[in-house]
């Protein structure tokens, strides 16, 4: 096997590749498994409650703007 490992996973925020031994693992009571890339999405995820969408800089952004219902 090489010895560099393939990314296997995505962040759940932001959408980069996570490679093996990095990042940070989050399960959820329902059994959801949501990894990190960094503790700047851990944050913008958990703490701060943002919706990745709306973030220039994710992957994960639309662009135009999200529609809210009235």
């Amino acid at each position: 096997m090489s010895k560099q490992a393939t990314s296997l996973r995505n962040c759940f925020f932001c959408g980069r590749h996570i490679t093996a031994g990095h990042g940070v693992m989050l399960v959820k009571n329902d059994g959801q498994v949501q990894w990190t890339c960094s503790s700047k999405c851990k944050k913008n995820l958990r703490s701060l409650k943002r919706d990745p969408r709306r973030l220039k800089w994710t992957t994960k952004y639309v662009k135009g703007g999200l529609r809210k219902k009235k």
